[in-house]
């Protein structure tokens, strides 16, 4: 169930990009100015990451999780009905409210249901919706737009979803929370206001200039709102996102790693596609599959990551992943339009895996010294730092590109995917920081209390 609803959240932030202008048609909007139709989920993803971890603790994964499908369900159904720009905005909002709220909740019933030695092999399914959706989103989404029409991006999720609810229904186990305090209302301003202005100004500052007032505003407003949300949560006695997590060393390093290889993934998604359209004449069907090949990569990587952990350690894992991600991003940039087209597949392949290495090592090491009782803190955390990594690198990328989409010409392409890549070397030398020995000290703990631990297998 966590794969399948993880995998519609992360596809939806990329499958309706290529329906935008099908939507500006048929609405009579300049696609300029439909942004909102993106901004409008993200920002409300944005609002509900933060209180993920309060509801758990207060009613339960399954039912918060389930609560949390049907309603993303319902508004991609809702979403395909829309008869105007602001009821599709409306409904996005609703979208992206389930979407906020299915990841970290996923990821915390994962962490309750496996122990810490068995996590690496369910890894293996859980990198599926991050490997293939970012990639898959966009060739779908074109496919339906030009085969069937607009409504389809939207529609095709309804199925999905509604398998999946019922699956959920009658197997899903529950996590019965320990007993949430009372809301943090303080804490639920600071953490979604502060997380969902920052979001809305990096998505909106490729468009209109980092130094515009719609920018700079939000952008101050979300990063003072989050300083402050630090103070408070650590001073408080029912804290909304226990920050105190972060004191916990081996998340702490892998979440600094995990930031900007998320932000480099992101942007070379990005800026590749486009890059492959100005530089070598593909159309968008065909950058879209040409990208396709680093989902390929990724899924290897979680193949692999179990049977290299042991052998070399997450650290070496994830320095290695970051490190030769970005050299093939370097030859990316300065080989399309020169090298045989037949190159760049096995290239993206080699990238995924990369990036699949530190990805995989990266996010079960996190979690490996992090007590049950505390994972939907670590979950919420990590998700808001995924979602920042995602919107900065996007819009970084966007930003350093905007002068070859404005002239036709690669170079301001080349020029963002080699920023890309120096943003990976950045994320390989932080890697450096995970500490293996402390890895192995929480996996003998864990073995050590499995027996005694009947909450680590409920039912």
């Amino acid at each position: 169930m966590f794969v399948a609803a993880n995998f519609m959240a992360i596809m939806d932030t990329t499958i309706v990009n290529v329906a935008l202008p099908a939507l500006g048609r048929d609405f009579a909007v300049d696609t300029s100015g439909l942004g909102s139709v993106n901004v409008g989920y993200l920002v409300a993803m944005a609002v509900f990451i933060p209180v993920s971890g309060w509801l758990t603790r207060r009613f339960g994964t399954r039912r918060i999780a389930l609560v949390a499908l049907l309603l993303f369900t319902a508004a991609s159904g809702l979403c395909a009905t829309a008869g105007s720009l602001t009821a599709l905005t409306g409904y996005r909002v609703l979208q992206g409210t389930g979407g906020g709220l299915l990841a970290p909740v996923g990821m915390t019933m994962l962490l309750r249901a496996f122990p810490v030695a068995e996590r690496l092999r369910a890894q293996k399914y859980v990198m599926l919706p991050t490997a293939v959706a970012p990639a898959l989103g966009p060739v779908l989404g074109g496919w339906l737009v030009d085969t069937v029409s607009w409504h389809w991006v939207f529609l095709v999720n309804v199925p999905v979803g509604a398998l999946a609810l019922l699956f959920g229904l009658w197997v899903l186990p529950d996590f019965p929370g320990s007993g949430a305090p009372r809301f943090d209302s303080q804490g639920f301003v600071l953490a979604g206001g502060g997380l969902a202005a920052v979001l809305y100004a990096l998505t909106r500052a490729p468009d209109e200039g980092w130094g515009s007032g719609g920018v700079l505003v939000p952008l101050a407003g979300g990063a003072v709102l989050l300083t402050l949300l630090v103070p408070w949560e650590l001073r408080t006695g029912h804290p909304m996102v226990d920050l105190r997590i972060v004191e916990d060393q081996l998340f702490r390093t892998t979440q600094l790693a995990l930031l900007p290889m998320g932000a480099a993934f992101m942007g070379v998604l990005y800026l590749y596609p486009q890059l492959l359209q100005t530089g070598v004449g593909y159309d968008a069907l065909h950058a879209g599959l040409a990208t396709f090949p680093e989902a390929l990569g990724m899924l290897t990587a979680s193949q692999l990551v179990p049977r290299l952990h042991d052998r070399a350690g997450p650290s070496r894992l994830m320095a290695g992943g970051g490190a030769a991600a970005a050299l093939v991003v370097v030859f990316l940039a300065t080989t399309v339009g020169e090298a045989p087209p037949f190159t760049l597949y096995p290239a993206m392949y080699l990238l995924g895996c990369s990036v699949g290495l530190l990805f995989a090592s990266g996010q079960n090491a996190a979690f490996v010294t992090v007590p049950a009782a505390r994972t939907a803190d670590a979950t919420t955390v990590l998700n808001m730092q995924r979602q920042i990594a995602a919107a900065f690198g996007v819009a970084l990328a966007a930003t350093l590109s905007q002068a070859g989409a404005d002239t036709g010409t690669v170079g301001a392409y080349r020029v963002g995917l080699l920023t890309m890549a120096a943003v990976s070397l950045c994320a390989s030398a932080l890697a450096l920081r995970v500490s293996d020995r402390r890895v192995r000290e929480g996996y003998s703990a864990d073995a050590a209390r499995a027996p005694d631990d009947e909450s680590a297998h409920p039912g």
